[in-house]
């Protein structure tokens, strides 16, 4: 959905919901995102192109920086709902002490993305048996288009033909013949309706067998190995090129919260995650993955510490860091690997005001509770606290502005001006004069020219 065309747009009751409910607590919205999309088009332009590459069978690598505050998480969201409503498949993660890219961690992370593997009909993850059955009714419909009877013998010698097509291309790549050896026991087990064996296929798929003989016991035969720390990446590649062969454009992969890596304690362990990173980076620039889309989220800390951060591993260094002519010349390359994201003007952060306030009169049924003029003054003040241009971030300030709101709509009679001094009052704010009733006097009107309120972050 194109955010330019949704600030008119009635949105669902229960995406409105969700929506406002996550702002309200500070996190980042999984739906809705393009509700509220402000100030991204040249960001979102550029990551739109990155999956054109990858339908294309081509694979990418992104890294989004920006510091907290500066709408990462909320930018991942965003392309996100972009690329299932393409028709890609998506997986996504957030890194944490227990998930990382290497070691124990590293299947930790897989199993994550599988739990939250998506497509277009089932969004909010648990896609994989949907991706599958889609795939083999597909089959069955296409054999019965060409006139053959569901019920014979040749139907179903026909069909195992056919997904063998399809598996035999998979066996190829590094754990391709285990891959496709349980994809095939999942659609035999699909066809005879075994729930146990299908069962025991999903859990191996999503890399849930901690031993070998695990599986084999669970499956019912021998299987020559299962996804774990050391190749659950090579699994991912499989099913980046399995989606392409099943009717998607191919797999996008979000890890979020990449600072996790940095706080690794141990030097070893932390550059063992940093190598593990570097092997997903060549693979994709170098054409050994395909159809495969993968998105970093971090902060400037986590990409250019020289101790602790990506610049510390000086393979990455070199190939992340910027060219001169982007660090001495002050421009922007939106096509390199490390995109850095912006600060959104005060314009900006004024038109996501005026369009939560439009959403959350739908929500309650209410006309907008507060006036342009008003929420010009809200932005004002906001930017004004001790140290805002530091230490205050759009996500708290939507919290703030959401909260503000919600007290005109459940204290009738209460003055919005009020509401605004008595917080000028609580951070320290000094008015050069008070605001009468009605009056934004104190707001200086801001416009993207000449405003007297810095440009600051966002982060929803």
């Amino acid at each position: 959905m194109d955010s330019s065309h949704t600030a008119g747009v009635a949105v669902p009751k229960r995406i409105l919901n969700n929506l406002l409910s996550a702002l309200e607590a500070g996190v980042v919205p999984r739906s809705g995102a393009p509700y509220i999309a402000i100030g991204r088009g040249e960001e979102i332009k550029s990551l739109l192109e990155n999956l054109e590459t990858v339908s294309d069978g081509g694979a990418v690598v992104r890294f989004l920086i920006g510091r907290y505050g500066s709408g990462k998480s909320f930018l991942i969201q965003l392309i996100r709902g972009y690329a299932l409503d393409r028709d890609f498949l998506c997986a996504d993660a957030d890194l944490s002490p227990e998930r990382k890219l290497s070691g124990a961690g590293g299947i930790a992370t897989y199993r994550e993305l599988m739990r939250n593997f998506a497509s277009k009909a089932a969004p909010d993850g648990g896609a994989l048996p949907l991706v599958l059955s889609r795939f083999y009714n597909g089959l069955r419909e296409k054999l019965v288009a060409q006139g053959m009877d569901p019920e014979s013998s040749s139907f179903q010698n026909e069909l195992k033909k056919e997904i063998h097509a399809v598996l035999s291309e998979m066996e190829t790549g590094i754990g391709g013949f285990e891959f496709a050896r349980v994809l095939g026991a999942y659609f035999t087990a699909l066809s005879d309706d075994h729930s146990e064996i299908k069962s025991a296929c999903l859990r191996w798929l999503r890399g849930e067998f901690a031993t070998k003989t695990e599986a084999r016991a669970a499956l019912g035969f021998a299987v020559g190995g299962i996804i774990d720390d050391a190749n659950w990446y090579e699994y991912l590649k499989l099913w980046a090129a399995l989606s392409a062969k099943i009717g998607y454009h191919g797999l996008i992969v979000y890890v979020d919260e990449c600072i996790n890596l940095y706080k690794i304690p141990n030097r070893i362990s932390r550059e063992a995650n940093y190598e593990k990173l570097l092997a997903v980076f060549n693979d994709t620039l170098q054409g050994r993955a395909a159809h495969l889309g993968v998105f970093f989220g971090g902060t400037p800390q986590f990409l250019e510490d020289t101790r602790r951060g990506l610049f510390s591993y000086e393979a990455l260094r070199s190939r992340l860091e910027d060219s001169r002519f982007v660090a001495e010349g002050g421009f922007r390359n939106l096509s390199a690997p490390v995109m850095r994201l912006r600060r959104l003007s005060d314009n900006e952060l004024l038109a996501l005001i005026a369009r939560l306030s439009r959403l959350y009169a739908q929500k309650y049924n209410t006309d907008e509770l507060v006036s342009e003029k008003q929420m010009q003054t809200f932005l004002q003040y906001e930017l004004s606290r001790a140290g805002a241009q530091t230490m205050v971030t759009p996500r708290e300030m939507i919290r703030d502005f959401l909260s503000l709101l919600s007290v005109l709509r459940e204290n009738p009679g209460t003055e919005f001006e009020t509401l605004v001094k008595l917080t000028a009052v609580s951070t320290g704010i000094q008015e050069e004069e008070d605001i009468p009733s009605g009056s934004t006097s104190a707001a200086q009107p801001i416009n993207s020219s000449a405003s007297t309120v810095k440009m600051f972050d966002i982060d929803i």
